[in-house]
């Protein structure tokens, strides 16, 4: 009676901490914590149809100088990671969202003989996203990111600003949003304090297209004259962002 006592202890004893010791296996963002991430993004794309309109428009008598064509936005990411583990095998899955604001500016001077007016062109892209990524635990230090992949809803805004004497001249023009695009690449993870802290670089490739924007009259910015759409590609993007890991308990 007294040997099927201890034996039913044991087995109480390994019950009750078997899933403690199964949660050491998982890192920062889940079993216990919550994981939060920021930092900067860059992301080229390929604007046609608005660079053929910068074109047509540096060709305008008024331009003093001309404007630069558009290529390349920067601005910052922040994110949540909804789970994050790392099995025994060093295998680390990750389920997380992110919101992204990138913008590019460019500039020109524009006006009479006798006085000039700042023109500037700003193009602005916010994407609200989900994604999974799959990587290695090489190190306790360094893991790899194998594959990084995330579907966006993506939204862009163009302004045209003339500053004028004492006022401002200001176009607005905007796509539909949750325009749906993707992203996909690789990176490495660095961890300064393991599960707590890390540093994230990821490099790679998204996809972005919209066909054109709306005046707040819906009228597009790009008439029947344009063949191209107003983006038609998306290109390399890039991210080095701060991973933070807090404790639920």
């Amino acid at each position: 009676m007294l040997n099927f006592t201890k034996k039913l202890f044991l087995l109480y004893l390994v019950f009750i901490t078997d899933p403690y010791l199964h949660a050491q296996t998982f890192g920062f963002g889940c079993l216990g914590f919550v994981g939060g991430y920021g930092g900067y993004s860059y992301q080229n794309y390929k604007p046609a149809g608005l660079n053929e309109y910068i074109e047509y428009w540096n060709s305008l008598e008024f331009v003093h100088s001309p404007i630069d064509e558009f290529s390349s936005a920067d601005g910052y990411r922040l994110g949540l990671n909804f789970f994050r583990a790392t099995f025994e095998n060093k295998i680390i899955v990750t389920a997380k969202g992110f919101y992204q604001y990138v913008n590019e500016i460019n500039k020109a001077t524009v006006g009479g003989s006798t006085n000039s007016d700042n023109h500037s062109m700003d193009l602005t892209f916010k994407s609200w996203a989900l994604g999974f990524d799959v990587g290695w635990e090489f190190t306790k230090v360094v893991s790899w990111k194998i594959l990084d992949g995330s579907l966006n809803f993506n939204s862009v805004t163009f302004t045209q600003t003339t500053d004028l004497p004492g006022e401002s001249d200001i176009n607005k023009y905007k796509s539909d949003s949750g325009v749906i695009g993707y992203s996909i690449g690789t990176g490495i993870i660095v961890a300064i304090i393991k599960d707590y802290v890390s540093i994230e670089g990821l490099a790679g490739y998204s996809q972005i297209v919209f066909d054109n924007v709306y005046s707040e009259d819906g009228e597009p910015f790009l008439n029947s004259n344009y063949e191209e759409k107003f983006i038609d590609s998306g290109g390399f993007s890039a991210v080095i962002q701060l991973n933070v890991g807090f404790p639920l308990l």
